[in-house]
């Protein structure tokens, strides 16, 4: 097997519109693909996607943003009550992360069309991370997503590591 790379983060949203929306609007996503309903039976629910029988498929929707991998968000019906997102802090709770050109800009330009986010950016000045610049933010939904920008090769491939692959600018 050859392994090529990331092709998509999936994650299910409450509000499949809401979260289109905000991605749109926030890092410029383009829909790409649109699923609908899917139409499948009760097995197919259990065997194949490890959810609940009476759980269905409302819509998916596939999100471009950038030259990174693809958003694959889902919206369910069936769940009796939506149960709160876990903390980072917790095992299974989890972060994106885009990158962009400037940090601190794409900061500003968020909270400035009210998107909430967290204190920062901040800019790692030594270490393995030397020359990354991050803030985390939260989506309407409460999932946590982080901006970042590079001014350079980071501190541990300044020491010879290997490079982490990150988007091309356009």
């Amino acid at each position: 097997m050859k392994f090529l790379g990331m092709e998509h983060v999936g994650f299910t949203v409450p509000n499949l519109d809401e979260a289109v929306q905000f991605f749109e609007k926030a890092f410029g996503a383009v829909t790409v693909l649109e699923t609908g309903p899917v139409v499948a039976d009760n097995a197919y629910m259990v065997r194949r996607l490890g959810v609940p029988e009476h759980c269905r498929i409302e819509n998916i929707k596939v999100l471009r943003c950038g030259s990174g991998a693809n958003l694959e968000l889902f919206e369910y019906s069936g769940e009796p009550a939506q149960s709160a997102l876990k903390r980072n802090s917790e095992v299974g709770g989890f972060h994106m992360a885009f990158q962009v050109e400037d940090a601190t800009a794409a900061a500003a330009h968020l909270r400035e069309i009210g998107v909430d986010v967290l204190d920062g950016p901040t800019y790692v000045d030594s270490g393995p991370m030397k020359g990354l610049t991050w803030v985390y933010l939260r989506t309407p939904w409460g999932q946590f997503l982080e901006v970042v920008s590079r001014s350079g090769p980071l501190g541990y491939e300044e020491a010879g590591g290997p490079t982490l692959w990150a988007p091309q600018s356009a």
